[in-house]
């Protein structure tokens, strides 16, 4: 029965997310907890079959569309010398920290250096909507930390690519053709993309049924996914960078709804549920020395990115107050994070206990770094 793993993954996602709601805990958690509880790990009520691991990798790649698609390409324009600071001490030190812990603990080289590209990763999606229940987003602070933490993300994302291409190299090209080849194919698709949407005529006067608009953009996305495949490089950049570069033309917010009720409805909430079924909780029963990372990787991690948030502040001339705030409001990973500890996992580049490790990472640091900036923002 190939539906049936999905229908539970569907059932187990509402249910979670209905009974966390109550407590006004993060969706995302309740999704991951329902993966862990339904998953092999848990009660293994479903294992993962073709159909969820395609609609989940579609889910990846959305995740990562919806991340590029509210990001404006104007935040790079206003990068200036602050943000500049921010944003390479707040990835240059955790980058640090994560190999050093990946080092320590006796991992490859490239397991470390895959931790230190999670370390330096944030959460925007996170990071945003706290920004703007507190009324910072319109800030001068506001502004430098989206924009840091946007040029973060793609960053890591970038690195994450040339690591995959060291491990599973898919040209025979030196690197820095490659790239180069790379960049010319980045702007053609950086002008080219919004111009081919516009070729489709607008419904205006009448609903259109068959959805053409939509239609159209996921085609686009799909086309660049398939593309960048091609090229050797992992979907989740295609669907940030496709999401990134329609930013400016998809101006209609009703557009804009749609194109998230299709992603958060289905195809995100089972990979965060599928996440949930790789999270192996009973390394927690192994011994002192699983604890014992978890712990390190959580705490280095939340400390790292506090630590430089907070010096690259005062170092620009924010007041102690602000450099605070600064400091928690980069603490966030969720959607990179999770979705660079996917793609590590589906190249078993990961062990399970780095994993595991990573999805407690982003489930503390997305329920802390809110509740932390509302209550200094009050404080303020």
């Amino acid at each position: 029965m190939e539906f049936l793993p999905f229908f539970i993954v569907l059932v187990v996602g509402v249910l979670f997310s209905l009974a966390f709601r109550r407590f006004h805990l993060p969706w995302v958690l309740a999704l991951i907890t329902a993966g862990i509880v339904v998953g092999p790990n848990g009660f293994a009520l479903v294992e993962t079959n073709p159909t969820i691991d395609f609609i989940s990798q579609i889910g990846l790649i959305f995740l990562m569309f919806m991340a590029g698609l509210e990001t404006k390409l104007s935040t790079f324009r206003q990068f200036k010398g602050d943000m500049l600071w921010l944003t390479v001490l707040n990835a240059a030190i955790p980058f640090a920290v994560g190999f050093g812990i990946g080092w320590l603990f006796g991992f490859s080289v490239l397991a470390s250096l895959l931790l230190g590209t999670i370390f330096m990763s944030s959460s925007i999606a996170v990071i945003v909507p706290t920004l703007e229940r507190t009324g910072l987003i319109d800030r001068k602070i506001g502004r430098t930390i989206v924009s840091a933490t946007i040029i973060e993300d793609v960053t890591s994302l970038i690195l994450l690519s040339i690591l995959l291409q060291i491990v599973d190299p898919v040209t025979a090209l030196p690197l820095p053709s490659f790239y180069f080849i790379l960049a010319v194919i980045l702007v053609a698709f950086r002008y080219g993309l919004p111009k081919l949407r516009d070729l489709v005529p607008r419904q205006r006067d009448e609903r259109d049924l068959f959805e053409s608009e939509v239609r159209v953009i996921i085609a686009l996305l799909i086309g660049v996914v398939i593309t960048f495949e091609l090229l050797g490089l992992h979907p989740i950049i295609a669907g940030f960078f496709t999401g990134l570069v329609l930013s400016e033309s998809i101006t209609s917010k009703m557009l804009v709804d749609k194109l998230r009720t299709i992603s958060y409805g289905i195809f995100i909430p089972t990979f965060f549920v599928i996440i949930g079924m790789q999270t192996d909780i009973g390394i927690f029963l192994d011994g002192a020395g699983n604890i014992g990372l978890v712990l390190t990787v959580i705490i280095g991690s939340m400390a790292a990115k506090f630590a430089s948030g907070w010096f690259a502040a005062r170092l620009t001339g924010y007041r102690t107050a602000d450099a605070v705030l600064i400091g928690t409001a980069t603490i966030p990973q969720l959607s990179t994070t999770l979705a660079v500890v996917f793609s590590a996992v589906e190249l078993g580049l990961l062990q399970s206990e780095l994993v595991t490790a990573m999805v407690m990472l982003s489930i503390i640091s997305t329920m802390v770094a809110p509740i932390a900036i509302n209550a200094l923002q009050a404080r303020n």
